[in-house]
């Protein structure tokens, strides 16, 4: 395809696009509003813009997201988005004459890979490249992936949580949650519903996450109630509910446990040489949903074995992307 002039971090909650000399060109939410028709709708309003909007629109506005997941689920929401990243990245040229690299999940299907080729394509890009995440994000966080030793990574993204071990340049070993920090979110959304007849928005959802995490990793007393603001379902009015930490302690725990036995049941699944490397490496994590503590101490927990945080981990595979470019 020729060396690429830009690469995608195409990611379900944020999308980057980098170049190799001028680093990154966009960053904004995966995120667009379309008026008209599901069908045939026309784009009002794509990224940052779109933020303030979930869970406000009127009359024909729809607000989508073009992944779910960590893969397609709206081709023509993609094209759209691919379209506006890009023209806000490099301008009004003519996109066909640009080729990039796009990210996407290690275990990404035939079709859902064809899936990205066509939006890309549609949006005017030239050749496109597709390039696993997981070995992304590991050259992001400068592991020696190409030397013949094993290395381990956990890549908590919003859309999707992927363990991959990697040697020589390649991904060994994979396996994958689909869900990532969007699964912890909703889970919170349904503690709600189900446990106190309170209905939340995705954004507030998202808050009272931060927010509990935050209080968890500062180890505060249990009974500490978070303020969540809603829709009290018996009343059908406005209100405010307080929940204590204790309560929603176990909505974490619970999605912590499903990475750790992701990361448990792939190590039992590689060959001893590369079990031996990583017992002296260890673990490293990336992606956003990295910063939650709970995560690393859960896999080291389950694991035994050290367990790390990568530098700037939210945007390792954006650095990784960049650093691809270059070689």
């Amino acid at each position: 395809m020729g060396k690429p002039d830009f690469a995608i971090d195409f990611g379900t909650a944020n999308t980057r696009v980098v170049s190799s000399s001028g680093g990154v060109l966009f960053d904004e939410p995966s995120l667009c509003c379309f008026t008209g028709q599901a069908d045939r709708g026309e784009l009002v309003a794509a990224g940052s813009a779109v933020r303030s909007m979930l869970d406000r629109t009127s009359g024909s506005m729809r607000v989508v997201r073009p992944l779910n997941r960590g893969v397609l689920s709206d081709i023509a929401a993609a094209r759209d988005y691919l379209t506006y990243a890009v023209r806000s990245s490099v301008g009004q040229r003519r996109l066909r004459s640009f080729r990039a690299i796009i990210g996407v999940p290690a275990d990404a299907t035939n079709a859902e890979r064809s899936a990205l080729f066509t939006a890309a394509n549609d949006a005017g890009l030239g050749s496109v490249q597709l390039l696993a995440e997981p070995l992304v994000a590991a050259l992001g966080a400068d592991l020696p992936i190409e030397l013949p030793r094993g290395t381990m990574i956990v890549e908590c993204g919003a859309g999707t949580t992927e363990a991959a071990v990697l040697s020589l340049g390649g991904i060994c070993a994979a396996a994958s949650l689909r869900g990532g920090g969007d699964a912890l979110d909703l889970a919170i959304s349904d503690y709600l519903h189900f446990r106190h007849k309170f209905l939340i928005g995705a954004s507030t959802a998202e808050q009272a996450k931060r927010d509990l995490v935050k209080m968890l990793h500062e180890g505060v007393d249990a009974g500490v109630d978070i303020r969540i603001k809603g829709r009290n379902l018996a009343t059908g009015l406005p209100a405010a509910i307080g929940i204590p930490v204790g309560d929603l302690h176990p909505v974490v725990e619970k999605h912590v446990a499903g990475i750790a036995a992701m990361v448990v049941n792939l190590l039992g699944q590689i060959p001893p040489e590369l079990s031996r490397d990583i017992h002296d490496g260890g673990i490293v994590l990336t992606g956003g949903s990295a910063a939650i503590g709970l995560v690393s101490r859960a896999v080291a927990d389950a694991t035994g074995l050290t367990v790390t945080v990568a530098d700037n981990h939210a945007h390792c595979v954006a650095l990784g992307l960049q650093k691809a470019l270059a070689h």
